[in-house]
């Protein structure tokens, strides 16, 4: 008689394909656990905060870094007119343009201490009021007498485009490890500040903002001068700062008026800085103090020391240091948006970067900045 064998071996087979099975979908969710560790760690290492405290940049400026910077594509980028590229340029992304800004201020000394305000167009006007507000006393059911009418005057800054052209090989441009952003920031902001820091100390205005030391000068005080003239002090020698420098010093101080003391500084070079180190008092005290914490500026009679480069030496008409408030003194008026241009044609192999910005500046107040004259 045969043995019924059929069913038990279709078991058997049953059996192993259900075992298969089970090592096969165990198999897979081990696979799955190691993926989705591994997406763990790298969601965490993208959250992690960056080492210099800046945040991950933008798809725009990825785009704009890796895409316009790097390869030159066009097609992620809007030109400034919104049409022809050719006629304004690529307006940068804002975080680029905001580093920019911020490394500017850093290097150029008249920004840091001048007030800066943006402007969506060309041209900025500004009106200040000179004559102010006439007020009286009365008592509570006397007539109230109609008071003088305020007197303004516009404040309108001569501007002019600043450009900078930095150029980068192409071989430098294709390394990843070459960190296009930064460096283009830093070329920017250098060549910007190099420019503008003579501009806003001696510029013409003419197609440039106009410097405060080429504001009309008298030795009027403030009640005498006419609007937008600045007030100087003579040194007291004819060639040099004089044997009184010290105390003609402390009179430049007190020209200025008590609420813009406040927050005034000195500017001068570092070679009048040298002379005036020298300083000293009637009992041998240095009247330059050095800043007792690393970043704080040097200080000249309790006020701090702004060295700029463009501020004329110590010689005869000269006005090599003035004192002041700068940020109720001085206005900066500037066009946001930085606009770039890539240039791999020119000069190959070379890949030039022509970027351009507005700015204009002229002195705001002429009552909140003092100058010293060497003069007799």
């Amino acid at each position: 008689m045969d043995t019924p064998t059929q069913p038990l071996d279709a078991s058997f087979d049953l059996v192993a394909r259900q075992d298969a099975t089970e090592q096969a979908v165990e198999t897979l969710r081990g696979d799955v656990d190691d993926v989705k560790s591994r997406l763990d760690r790298v969601s965490r290492a993208a959250a992690r905060p960056a080492l210099d405290g800046s945040a991950a940049p933008s798809l725009e400026v990825k785009g704009f870094v890796e895409g316009y910077l790097r390869r030159g594509r066009e097609t992620e980028l809007k030109s400034l007119n919104g049409a022809v590229p050719a006629e304004g340029g690529y307006a940068v992304p804002q975080e680029i343009d905001a580093l920019i800004a911020a490394r500017l201020k850093a290097i150029s000394p008249i920004r840091s201490i001048a007030q800066v305000v943006q402007t969506g167009s060309a041209g900025y006007r500004k009106l200040i009021t000179t004559g102010g507000t006439a007020s009286g006393w009365v008592s509570e059911t006397a007539a109230r007498p109609e008071t003088a009418t305020p007197e303004f005057s516009e404040i309108a800054p001569p501007s002019g485009e600043l450009y900078a052209n930095p150029a980068a090989s192409q071989a430098m441009l294709d390394d990843a490890m070459f960190d296009v952003q930064s460096w283009l920031a830093d070329e920017i902001a250098m060549e910007f500040a190099r420019a503008e820091g003579a501009a806003f100390v001696s510029g013409s205005g003419v197609n440039q903002p106009k410097g405060f030391l080429a504001a009309p000068t008298s030795a009027a005080d403030d009640a005498a001068r006419t609007f937008g003239t600045l007030q100087y002090l003579a040194s007291g020698d004819a060639g040099g700062l004089g044997s009184v420098v010290e105390l003609v010093l402390i009179d430049l101080v007190h020209t200025l008026k008590a609420g813009h003391r406040q927050g005034a500084s000195w500017v001068m070079n570092s070679a009048t800085l040298a002379e005036v180190r020298k300083l000293k008092t009637t009992d041998g005290a240095f009247l330059w103090q050095p800043g007792l914490v690393d970043g704080q500026p040097d200080r000249l009679l309790g006020y701090p020391v702004v060295e700029a480069e463009d501020m004329p030496d110590i010689a005869a008409n000269a006005c090599p240091i003035a004192f002041g408030n700068f940020r109720a003194g001085y206005l900066i008026a500037e066009r946001s948006a930085t606009a770039i241009l890539r240039d791999p044609f020119t000069n190959k192999p070379f890949v030039h970067f022509y970027a351009t910005k507005r700015i204009g500046g002229q002195v705001l107040d002429s009552e909140a900045i003092k100058l010293l004259k060497i003069a007799a």
